[in-house]
């Protein structure tokens, strides 16, 4: 029984499906766990989503901003833009079950010393905190989605210190799907999306934070493409860039090995 980290799938379906070839994935022996993004500007949103959906029971998934943003919009408060490629799912006959499926996943996964997650853990919370914080955050999406969804978009407060239920929610939700870097004081930054060699002397990625409560777990992320494949300070970094003409990566969690495909869609998406 083999237990597979794969990065964000944005819609290569192609690339997915050629990769656990590659693998040797076994549905009846295997487990997958996707740091999420599975959806949007890539060429086969749908595809992916019921294909993952089909197999749950092999296929764990956690939510990436995407995926919030793609459920946002069926719930009227997001905006399709013009590199959203998620027009397909919301005109698909099994829309429904597809959304409330995807609603229900979560923004933490655990196996063994794997903590799976999209973006990131704050630096200041222990894996059981970052547990709890991210079940919270599940608890409303199931519970409250319209005002969960209504309230979800923003950029404060950039640090653990909330005035209310909406900006406690909102920040670890931000934890969880948009981080990537942090100011020199501790504050989230929300604009930075380059290379680990072009980042500014006052910021710092969110792992190499002073005090990471997470060192004794392997932190296993997405999102960040232009960081590529990294491993260190006990991360395994696995967006590869797949949707830009990169790679596609598994991470075999028991003998971390390496796993990648090309890109080989011709729909990049530019910007």
């Amino acid at each position: 029984m083999a237990h597979y980290a794969i990065g964000d799938l944005q819609g290569c379906f192609a690339e997915f499906q050629e990769l656990l070839a590659r693998i040797g994935f076994n549905h009846g022996r295997d487990t997958l766990w996707l740091v999420g993004d599975l959806v949007n500007r890539g060429p086969q949103s749908l595809d992916c989503l019921r294909y993952i959906k089909q197999h749950e029971s092999s296929i764990r998934t956690v939510l990436g901003n995407h995926d919030l943003h793609l459920l946002a919009i069926a719930h009227g408060h997001g905006k399709l833009k013009r590199s959203d490629t998620v027009g397909d799912i919301l005109a698909a006959p099994d829309r429904q079950a597809l959304l409330d499926w995807l609603r229900h996943q979560p923004l933490m996964l655990q196996h063994g010393n794997n903590l799976i997650v999209h973006a990131g853990i704050w630096p200041q919370w222990t894996a059981e905190e970052a547990q709890s914080r991210a079940a919270e955050v599940a608890a409303v999406l199931q519970s409250r989605p319209d005002w969960f969804f209504a309230h979800m978009y923003g950029n404060t407060p950039d640090t653990d210190r909330a005035d209310n239920e909406t900006e406690r929610l909102r920040f670890a939700t931000n934890v969880f799907t948009r981080m990537r870097a942090l100011h020199s004081d501790g504050r989230m930054d929300f604009d930075y999306k380059a290379t680990l060699p072009e980042m500014p002397s006052g910021l710092m990625p969110w792992f190499r934070a002073p005090g990471r409560q997470t060192l004794g777990y392997q932190t296993v992320f997405g999102h960040w493409s232009a960081l590529g494949l990294y491993r260190g300070e006990n991360v395994a970094a696995i967006d590869t860039g797949a949707l830009w003409g990169g790679e596609l990566t598994a991470l075999d969690l028991d003998t971390q090995q390496v796993f990648q495909v090309a890109s080989n869609s011709l729909f990049f998406m530019q910007g």
